[in-house]
């Protein structure tokens, strides 16, 4: 339904049987034009004329590139979807309106026809011409109105079928564009945050380099920062070091006392046996 109303439209602007360079350039990207010219069995003046009555209404935009070999530019044509649906837009709805008027005419006004020479003419023009034919001499005869009201509000509501499904697609589009802007905004934010941080860490070196620098200058140094990691790391190493020291102590001085009372107690047994 798309490409058939985007056919209508091209045709409308840049005359009949052109219509099918939507056939090649839709949904594509940079297309050679001699390439057109051969599909559309044209010359590339013809196809430039058609491009170029398009391109006036933004509905095609154009890259042209030097062909190194040949010496001559080439264009390479898109067709911009977006700005074709919003013509074709504004196209159906001022359609509608047309039709809308034809039809508040067809119910309130009335018509007059000729039969033998098939031309309809206003009351207003019927009784100019004394209700009869300035053709032929016939007198006119009052035109049933039915068949056209029936008619025109048939193409009004296809026409309006037509209007929504463009501008349903137009919002998908245009959801799309939203998306790709949010993604492009949401990653130069994140590009300007790590930049920040990158300048903030160099502007935090320069500061160190020159304080330093003064130190030297004034022969000081210096006082080195302990960080939290290392002063955990000391409270650590003392706690570790206390807790197997006083384990050792106590152990040592029961041993040793057990020592003594054996001693002591051998002792007393031999100068006993020696008495007697």
């Amino acid at each position: 339904m798309q490409i058939k109303l985007l056919h209508d439209l091209v045709e409308e602007l840049a005359g009949e049987n052109t219509g099918r360079i939507v056939d090649i350039l839709f949904g594509k990207k940079n297309v050679n034009e001699f390439l057109i010219a051969k599909k559309m069995d044209l010359t590339i003046n013809q196809v430039r004329n058609i491009l170029y009555k398009l391109s006036a209404d933004n509905l095609v935009s154009f890259e042209r590139k030097k062909d190194k070999r040949k010496g001559w530019y080439i264009y390479y044509w898109t067709l911009n979807t977006e700005k074709c649906l919003m013509k074709l837009e504004l196209s159906l709805v001022n359609k509608i309106e047309k039709l809308k008027i034809i039809l508040e005419n067809r119910e309130t006004k009335r018509f007059y026809v000729c039969k033998p020479c098939g031309i309809e003419v206003t009351e207003e023009k019927a009784l100019d011409h004394g209700f009869s034919c300035e053709e032929c001499a016939e007198v006119y005869e009052l035109s049933d109105n039915s068949g056209p009201i029936r008619d025109t509000k048939a193409k009004i509501t296809r026409t309006e079928k037509s209007l929504t499904l463009i501008k349903d697609e137009l919002e998908l589009i245009r959801e799309k564009a939203r998306k790709k802007k949010a993604r492009a905004e949401k990653k130069a934010e994140k590009e300007e945050v790590e930049r920040k941080e990158l300048m903030k860490q160099v502007r935090a070196a320069a500061r160190k380099k020159v304080a330093e620098a003064k130190a030297k200058a004034e022969g000081k140094t210096l006082p080195v920062k302990k960080t939290a990691a290392k002063k955990k790391a000391v409270v650590k190493k003392i706690t570790t070091k206390k807790v197997p020291v006083k384990k050792a102590v106590t152990r040592k001085s029961v041993t040793k006392k057990k020592a003594v009372t054996k001693k002591k107690a051998g002792k007393k047994v031999v100068k006993k046996k020696g008495k007697k």
